[in-house]
């Protein structure tokens, strides 16, 4: 999806055409009616070991550097070959990964004991040394690192034992430890890492990491396999063999699911649910994803700069209309930019508190026409970027025309061809001429702060230009409180300032989307994808 902790949005045009040809997370869909779903919490465990499986991936990537790996193709690989010093578990949860244990002695060290008799893929045993090597990577401008957001606050990084890893912080802060979770906290093998130089990460070149599968064959273009290591500290895999296929189109990306030339894939989008559904080849599972749609204000100074303007848009919009053609029927009306899954450990009477009365309970077009006329809006022009990437995004910003349009406002929808839609999330001037567009957006920790990150001043992915001392302050008070329920009542209230303020318009939650073929299981149905080595649970059903 369309987001970044660093100045660079890397779920570009490829994720925005997963999604049903519409990712950016976007939402594609051609369904026209909704499609009644389970939310489910896993799948059942495998009968037994499989010799292969085959994924269908929507776009192939760029390249495997753990350092410039923020997208879907990147990580969904990735996670299976590189484990990072904590890991995400496919509840969302965090758990040790390379590092049996982390301590906190004061409010910004963090000290990480190492994982003993862990073995790269090309030989030799981790260190202290390759997990300092490895974090520092993302410290070096020079390599830019689509992770340094992450490690704002990191002041030094030391080994200080045989098996142990120090990390200083400039100031306490909350979502570093979890951030050792992603790519953010991957190690590699330093000597190999050195000795490939630019070839690191690449089909040419390989990487080295410590995860239950190898990178094996990568055809450029085609597919890249992965082989069982039969090496690895933790479980052995269920599969010897995994083939990632590239297959854009999303048409024949869903046929070869009908027919079992593919055993299944992750984001599956909405005009393929039926199709799927129907075939009798599988089953198609719905679970967590972190992930919201919304719309994201850019212009301050025009006329959604008055926030009265910004909440007609609100209740004016058919939010429930756009679920339903956009989503697929698939997913849950939002009232804020961070999703409900997001809270994690939040006392349940917090996170209520923190949603109640945030989404309209439906439209009311007289109200909203009210606010444009008090604003003194009627008739000024609203800028909406729309492009072909996907009907999630041009269905949603169509949505907005016929909601502004009906309360008074002029908005003129400018389409932005598909591989120059990811300039909007990180290029400036690419924004100067549009007030609104859509994004979906999903989170990489389970803790709804990193959504309100992009809402400090001066923050990259503060697209509108926001800036108030108060919320700066509020959110650096959450960010230094280790509590969770103390962070959860913290960002609450950053959650209320946001939402006052309207900063991104929330339209609708989305779930992952996964479909298994019948003769395999095992595999998460969250976006734990991401960041967990989910293959290895792949295995026979029968």
């Amino acid at each position: 999806m369309r987001r970044s902790p660093k100045p660079c949005h890397m779920a570009g045009a490829a994720v925005l055409s997963v999604l049903l040809a519409a990712c950016g997370g976007t939402a594609p869909t051609g369904t026209p009616g909704a499609t009644a779903y389970t939310m489910s919490a896993g799948t059942p465990p495998p009968k037994g070991d499989i010799a292969s499986f085959t994924w269908a991936l929507y776009a192939e990537p760029p390249g495997l550097d753990y350092i410039h790996a923020f997208d879907y193709p990147q990580n969904m690989i990735l996670a299976n070959v590189c484990e990072s010093l904590m890991r995400w578990t496919p509840e969302l949860t965090m758990e040790p990964g390379l590092a049996t244990k982390v301590t906190n002695p004061d409010a910004k060290t963090f000290v990480y004991t190492i994982r003993p008799g862990v073995k790269f893929h090309g030989g030799g045993e981790m260190t202290a040394d390759d997990v300092v090597y490895s974090i520092r990577r993302h410290l070096d401008p020079a390599l830019g690192s689509y992770w340094n957001k992450a490690l704002d606050n990191v002041e030094s990084v030391t080994k200080t034992g045989p098996m142990q890893v120090t990390v200083t912080l400039k100031r306490p802060d909350a979502l570093f430890p979890q951030w050792m979770a992603t790519s953010a906290g991957t190690v590699v093998s330093a000597k190999a890492a050195e000795a490939m130089g630019k070839r690191f990460g690449t089909a040419d070149g390989g990487v080295d990491c410590t995860g239950p599968f190898t990178l094996g064959t990568w055809t450029k273009g085609q597919s890249i396999e992965l082989d069982r290591f039969d090496g690895y500290w933790g479980k052995r895999a269920k599969a010897g063999k995994v083939t990632f296929r590239f297959i854009p189109d999303v048409a024949t990306r869903t046929a070869t699911m009908t027919t079992g030339e593919t055993d299944g894939g992750y984001l599956i989008t909405p005009d393929s649910y039926t199709r799927l559904e129907s075939s009798g080849k599988g089953k198609l599972y719905f679970g967590k994803s972190l992930t919201t749609v919304s719309l994201s204000v850019t212009n301050l100074k025009g006329a959604v700069g008055d926030v009265r303007v910004r909440k007609a848009l609100m209740l004016a919009l058919d939010r429930q209309g756009f679920l339903k053609t956009g989503l697929g029927g698939v997913g849950t009306l939002s009232g804020a930019p961070a999703a409900r899954d997001a809270w994690q450990g939040a006392p349940a009477a917090t996170v209520d508190a923190a949603y109640d009365g945030l989404a309209p309970a439906s439209r009311d077009v007289e109200q909203a026409r009210r606010l444009i006329q008090e604003a003194g809006a009627t008739g000024k022009k609203v800028v909406v970027a729309t492009s072909p990437i996907g009907p999630d995004v041009s269905l949603l910003a169509t949505a907005v025309q016929a909601a502004g349009t009906e309360i008074g406002l002029d908005v003129e929808l400018k389409t932005i061809a598909p591989d120059a839609y990811t300039a909007l999330f990180s290029d400036p001037t690419a924004r100067e001429a549009v007030d609104l567009f859509p994004n979906t957006y999903y989170l990489s920790i389970t803790d709804p702060l990193a959504s309100y990150s992009v809402f400090r001043s001066g923050d990259f992915e503060n697209y509108s230009g926001f800036s108030d001392p108060a919320y700066d302050a509020l959110f650096d008070q959450a960010t230094a409180e280790y509590d969770p329920a103390k962070r959860a009542e913290l960002t609450a209230r950053l959650q209320k300032m946001e939402t006052e303020q309207a900063l991104w318009i929330p339209v609708a939650e989305w779930p992952t989307t996964m479909f298994l073929n019948n003769r395999i299981t095992g595999a998460p149905t969250t976006i734990a994808y991401m960041y967990y080595p989910w293959a290895a649970d792949v295995g026979a059903a029968g």
